[in-house]
């Protein structure tokens, strides 16, 4: 019987070859909200160049949805894997727990790679990695996990990132203290991925309110993206992130069927952050004081948080910050009583909305 006690990023499989990540940590009774991460070849193929998971001639090739490819998919073919999501009162993506052939969780993948002698370049590499967090944090390796593809098992050597994640509050603090001493070390072999704009070089960019340079800015401070320098072992400069999920003492679930989520209208306001300890996660979110309603009615003054669902905006401000939040203002209303939010999510309107900290001089 699959484990199903489960948080964001650990993984689903299902009977037909399809791969889910869980998403968040509010899920309906016996399902899990998920994202459509990978499908086998069997079932799905995809033109875009990026998708192939073929793992240097592992014999069962998957592809990886990008955008909202793994969303059409599923509700083209699979519609038995969504799930009433009763607050909202939408079916979103998601896998009953009948449905779960098999889960994978990442700090017990890397546990299995760190007790085995490399397979291949890239995991040598990630474990090169691996060891230099753990002397710098202190922390121990069932701090961190494995997600991606490594998961999975069908990583490319020569291709495939450093895809590691770090649980906990206090140690996404300690994890991203310790990257900022090694971007600023000359011969450390660790650099932040977003010190020059080759990041978002050549791509389309799409946002409307948030630009390019705004964006650098933004992604360099998190410090959790970084270029691991293994040229003369692989021949790579590998991209080695470090992504925050809760541990399991900081999870507590917001879901509640007898409360309703109702959305008013959109909104663009300035206000201040006054709580972020949730900002490092999915869904992040901020504690606000409304300042000014740059647009929209005026009932987005009685906001209290902004919620977002989208991996732009995780850990994008901090407490006492000034920001702009642009996104559809809602109304969440319980037996208990009710307050308004501002959420930024998956929508038709998705890159109009932005979090970004006010009056930048770029």
């Amino acid at each position: 019987m699959p484990n199903l006690k489960l948080r964001d990023r650990d993984g689903i499989v299902t009977k037909e070859g399809l791969i889910f990540r869980v998403f968040g940590y509010s899920h309906p009774a016996n399902a899990y909200i998920c994202d459509a991460e990978y499908a086998s070849a069997d079932i799905f193929k995809s033109a875009d160049p990026r998708a192939p998971r073929d793992g240097a001639g592992k014999s069962r090739v998957f592809y990886k949805f990008y955008d909202d490819e793994g969303w059409k998919f599923i509700h083209q073919n699979y519609p038995q894997y969504t799930v009433l999501h009763e607050m909202l009162g939408v079916k979103v993506l998601g896998v009953n727990y009948a449905d779960i052939a098999k889960t994978r969780q990442p700090p017990e993948r890397l546990l299995e790679l760190a007790d085995m002698e490399p397979a291949d370049k890239l995991h040598a590499a990630t474990l090169r990695v691996l060891t230099t967090a753990l002397e710098r944090t202190g922390l121990s390796v069932e701090n961190f996990g494995v997600f991606g593809s490594m998961l999975h098992g069908f990583h490319h050597p020569d291709y495939s990132d450093i895809d590691l994640l770090i649980y906990g509050v206090k140690q996404n603090v300690a994890m991203r203290e310790a990257l900022a001493e090694l971007y600023a070390e000359k011969d450390s072999g660790f650099r932040n991925e977003f010190d020059t704009d080759a990041a978002i070089a050549g791509k389309k960019w799409r946002f409307k309110n948030f630009s390019q340079k705004e964006f650098l800015w933004h992604q360099k401070r998190k410090c959790i993206y970084g270029l691991y320098d293994d040229k003369a072992r692989s021949g790579r400069i590998i991209k080695a992130e470090f992504e925050p999920v809760k541990d399991w003492n900081e999870i507590k679930s917001e879901y509640d069927p007898q409360t309703r989520i109702v959305r008013k209208d959109w909104v663009r306001i300035k206000a201040r952050v006054v709580a972020d300890v949730d900002a490092p996660f999915i869904p992040s979110v901020y504690g606000i004081e409304p300042l000014e309603v740059l647009s929209g009615p005026r009932t987005a003054l009685e906001a209290v948080r902004v919620i977002s669902y989208m991996e732009e905006f995780r850990q994008q401000a901090q407490k006492d910050e000034t920001i702009i939040v642009e996104g559809s203002l809602e109304e969440v209303v319980s037996p208990k009583g009710s307050f308004h939010q501002i959420a930024l999510t998956y929508c038709p309107r998705y890159y109009e909305q932005t979090l970004k900290v006010a009056d930048l001089n770029l």
